[in-house]
């Protein structure tokens, strides 16, 4: 499986992204719908910059009034407002649509301008259509999500990961007042996106709604950097310069060498000899509300031959407190044990709707697909919930639904 893989330590902008796109091989070329679109009217200079020893591809979108000959280069990938008209959702969509793009890339840029629009209308108690883009509407932000899908097509990877991203810390003007970073688009978007923040390691914004919505709809979240056989990589310039750290974006582009991914975990666990059915019965649900992973309630005898119950969780280590608490909470526990930090390896998992028709009535089940990192599928599920309620729908037993669910994703046809 071709593999694009962020290390998101310095978190992410637009300009960034374009950089490490470019650096990791995309085509400059692609770039023309963007810079041949009238409604725009921009240009992308591309340089070389150095980033605490670090040789990286800076991108700065210009405007067609820059002064191009004096022009410093020296804005950084900050929560500013950008150059340009400030546009509502409509604009910007108005704006995609007229471009020259592959459908593809349309999609996909649009696809992230609705990200950005549902987290600028929660944060501001708004409707989408009726929201105006403040920080990210103005054309500089269009040019690097547009741009972004151009270079990202250009590559042609089948799959797109990155590390947690930092967000930086302290505050940020913006055109409302000034805000904590992470800003608050960017924790709206990130409640969206499969990938984790973290915070630091600089009092600084690193990561931005522009770059945290396009890797909202393209990337999955991975803990550490994957194993790919390397082709190229390369490093996207942000524009702060720290002491200690190179202010990069780095992208790593190769093969996966198949296998399942690794997934840093921690297990929880205590021992129940007093705990009600329905209390047990609810468990599962409200500790994954809290971030569990995955329950299991075991029966065991304790001490004095009483009968009891282990309780075992997987949750993430940053989700391990959040947990470890509403499991004392709901079972009244004394206390819970931690195994400590480790790692599981798990498939890839994607949900695909397969379409049955029984006696001319179309009914939708979801089918579960684990593959590895390669691509290669290895077991097919249907929700079960899915499959009973067109059972009792249809008078068929819940196995045959489930088997007619699971050979519809196997053929490939979507339906039967």
């Amino acid at each position: 499986m071709r593999t694009l893989a962020f290390d998101g330590r310095m978190g992410a902008s637009g300009d960034m992204l374009l950089g490490a796109l470019l650096a990791a091989g995309a085509d400059r070329d692609a770039l023309a719908p963007v810079e041949d679109a009238t409604a725009l009217d921009v240009t992308y200079a591309v340089r070389t910059v150095e980033k605490t020893g670090i040789s990286a591809t800076a991108v700065d979108v210009l405007m067609a009034d820059d002064e191009t000959d004096d022009h410093d280069h020296s804005h950084d990938h900050t929560h500013a407002e950008g150059h340009g008209p400030h546009r509502t959702y409509a604009d910007v969509v108005e704006i995609v649509d007229g471009m020259d793009l592959p459908a593809r890339v349309a999609a996909d840029a649009l696809a992230i301008f609705e990200i950005l629009g549902e987290a600028e209308a929660a944060v501001h108690g708004t409707d989408i259509e009726d929201t105006h883009f403040h920080e990210v509407g103005a054309d500089d932000a269009i040019a690097d999500v547009v741009g972004a899908c151009l270079l990202l097509d250009d590559l042609g990877v089948d799959r797109i990961v990155t590390t947690p991203l930092s967000t930086g810390g302290g505050e940020v003007s913006m055109s409302h007042g000034t805000y904590p970073v992470p800003t608050p688009a960017v924790v709206e978007i990130a409640e969206r996106a499969d990938w984790a923040l973290r915070g630091g390691p600089v009092d600084a914004e690193l990561l931005t709604p522009t770059g945290a919505a396009i890797l909202a709809h393209v990337a999955d979240g991975v803990e550490r950097l994957p194993s790919l056989r390397v082709d190229t990589s390369g490093y996207g310039a942000g524009g702060y310069d720290f002491d200690d750290y190179p202010n990069v974006l780095r992208a790593v582009l190769g093969d996966g060498t198949g296998g399942l991914q690794r997934d840093e975990i921690t297990v929880l666990e205590t021992n129940l000899d007093d705990a009600p059915p329905e209390v047990l019965g609810g468990l599962q649900e409200r500790l994954a509300d809290a971030g569990a992973r995955d329950v299991s309630i075991v029966p065991l005898t304790m001490k004095k031959s009483r009968p009891g119950h282990l309780v075992k969780v997987i949750a993430k280590p940053e989700d391990a407190d959040r947990v470890a608490r509403r499991l004392a909470e709901e079972t009244g526990t004394l206390g819970v044990r931690e195994h400590g930090a480790g790692h599981r390896w798990v498939a890839s998992r994607e949900v695909e709707t397969a379409t049955l028709t029984v006696d001319g009535s179309e009914y939708d089940v979801d089918v579960k697909r684990a593959s590895d990192t390669d691509g290669a599928v290895y077991d097919l599920s249907a929700e079960y919930d899915d499959a009973l309620a067109v059972a009792r729908a249809t008078g068929l037993p819940v196995r045959e639904v489930m088997q007619r669910a699971e050979a519809v994703v196997r053929d490939g046809d979507g339906e039967s």
